[in-house]
Order: C-alpha cells, then sequence, then structure tokens
C-alpha cells in the first residue's frame, strides 16, 4: 500500500495591537478590528469571516478559549480593561 502524504492548505493570519486600544469594561471590554495592525504592518480592516480556529495571545502568553470572543469586527476580552494599556494583544486566524 502507498502512503499517501496529507495535503494542508493552512494559512494564518496574524493581527497585533494593545489593550490601550480597547474600550469597555468589565464583560462589554472589547478592541475593534480596526486598532489591529496585519503581518505586513498595515492597518485590518476586519477579521477573517471563516476559519478553522483562532489564537489569543496577551503578553505573548496564549489564552484559553474561554477567554475570549471573536466577530469580523471585534475581539471581546472579558475583563481586558483591568490589564495593563501597554500589554500586547496577538490574534492569530487559522484558515483553511
Amino acid at each position: 500500500m502507498p502512503i499517501i502524504k496529507p495535503y494542508y492548505n493552512v494559512k494564518s493570519r496574524r493581527y497585533a495591537s494593545t489593550i490601550g486600544s480597547g474600550t469597555g469594561t468589565g464583560g462589554t471590554f472589547a478592541i475593534a478590528a480596526t486598532a489591529f495592525t496585519t503581518d505586513t504592518g498595515a492597518a485590518a480592516t476586519a477579521f477573517p469571516s471563516t476559519y478553522a480556529y483562532y489564537n489569543l495571545y496577551l503578553n505573548a502568553m496564549i489564552q484559553t478559549a474561554d477567554t475570549s470572543s471573536v466577530t469580523t469586527s471585534s475581539v471581546s476580552i472579558p475583563g481586558g480593561d483591568t490589564l495593563d494599556a501597554a500589554t500586547p494583544v496577538i490574534l492569530e486566524f487559522v484558515v483553511t
């Protein structure tokens, strides 16, 4: 039986910002997609509408899935307003 190598057409999209770019308090804290820059350094206009999964990094530490939710226009991080404004935020979307 021949070995069949799997085909992976997986790409990632990364976005960077800081907590200080967010608005709201407590459970309503969110950062707009337009407050992020892309891997190319360009201003983001929206997050991907379809993706396999995403990872959230706060201060370079990956976060568990229950700490955020994302739409095409923003990422919600309940309680994120309690973090230092300079805390880096990285969103990585894995798209197929």
